[in-house]
């Protein structure tokens, strides 16, 4: 499964591998009891999603704001499962204190900017994962986020071709 149709976590989760269903189950727990009432969760890109709410920041995401700022994701890929971290891709601080955390577990690290591919539940610090969660609260997040786009100018809109 690279990207699902479910519309609901709990359906995307009935789709899985007895084995991978109980690993993003494991993880989405570890979100659930570590996120703060400002992030909420969803599916979105075909995927368990967790983003800001509009309540705590209505302006959404840039790239679409009809869409929630992303947090964080869970997925079921073709030879892996993913974390994303999309909060603490903007601030190398955090970014390198997850990094360093998870290292220092002894367990094998496979990750991209803010993705994390793993193959068994084994293979993830889930305590890294929660202490990571609660480093960057909803409020610390927004900040994180608006501070990564001061200053720049927006895109210009392409010409329409004639």
């Amino acid at each position: 499964m690279v990207q699902s149709k479910a519309t609901t976590v709990v359906q995307y989760l009935r789709e899985l591998p007895a084995d991978r269903r109980a690993a993003l189950t494991a993880l989405r727990a570890v979100f659930r009891d570590n996120c703060d009432d400002g992030i909420v969760e969803r599916m979105s890109y075909g995927m368990i999603g967790y983003h800001v709410s509009f309540d705590a920041y209505p302006a959404g995401y840039h790239c679409d704001p009809s869409m929630p700022l992303p947090f964080a994701g869970l997925a079921s890929q073709k030879n892996h499962m993913s974390l994303y971290m999309m909060c603490h891709y903007a601030d190398p601080d955090d970014a390198a204190w997850f990094q360093k955390a998870w290292k220092a577990t002894g367990k094998k690290l496979d990750m991209g900017k803010s993705c994390v591919r793993f193959k068994r539940l084994e293979d993830v610090p889930l305590d890294v994962v929660a202490e990571a969660i609660r480093r960057m609260p909803s409020r610390r997040y927004i900040g994180v986020y608006e501070a990564a786009f001061a200053g720049r100018a927006k895109p210009a809109k392409k010409a329409a071709k004639k």
